[in-house]
């Protein structure tokens, strides 16, 4: 079975962020690490080389593949934020038109910079996807 990429890891947050050659990227990245830690209570950790997580999880599907993941992750891409957060597709889809302006995936939303989204929406999406994990498991 293959190996996770996507594991916890011990480097540097400053260090990773340093690298973030866009100034509001980089203090948009410090916004959502402040807003991440005190809703979940846990600290920002790496999860590979460029995802930004707090807490975790263990997951196994019906394959037999299994792993840790952050309950709450994001990561400052060169193009745009990935979020990555759970929650019920009904809540995700009545939060989701009240955000701002974003992109949307399957497993993750994507911003570009904080000043364009509604933050007391990204605040509830937060503790909706937080409250979803506990709930799941």
């Amino acid at each position: 079975m293959a190996k996770n990429k996507t594991t916890e890891t011990a480097e540097n947050i400053d260090d990773f962020l340093g690298k973030v050659t866009d100034p509001v990227k980089r203090k948009d990245s410090y916004t959502l690490i402040e807003m991440m830690e005190k809703a979940s209570g846990f600290p920002a950790k790496m999860w590979g080389p460029s995802i930004i997580g707090f807490g975790s999880y263990h997951y196994k599907y019906k394959s037999g593949h299994e792993g840790d993941a952050p309950l709450l992750a994001f990561s400052p891409r060169n193009s745009a934020f990935s979020l990555y957060l759970s929650c019920d597709s009904k809540m995700k889809e009545e939060l989701i038109q009240q955000l701002g302006k974003y992109k949307m995936a399957k497993s993750c939303i994507y911003i570009k910079k904080l000043e364009d989204i509604d933050l007391s929406v990204l605040a509830k999406m937060i503790d909706y996807s937080l409250k979803f994990q506990e709930e799941t498991k």
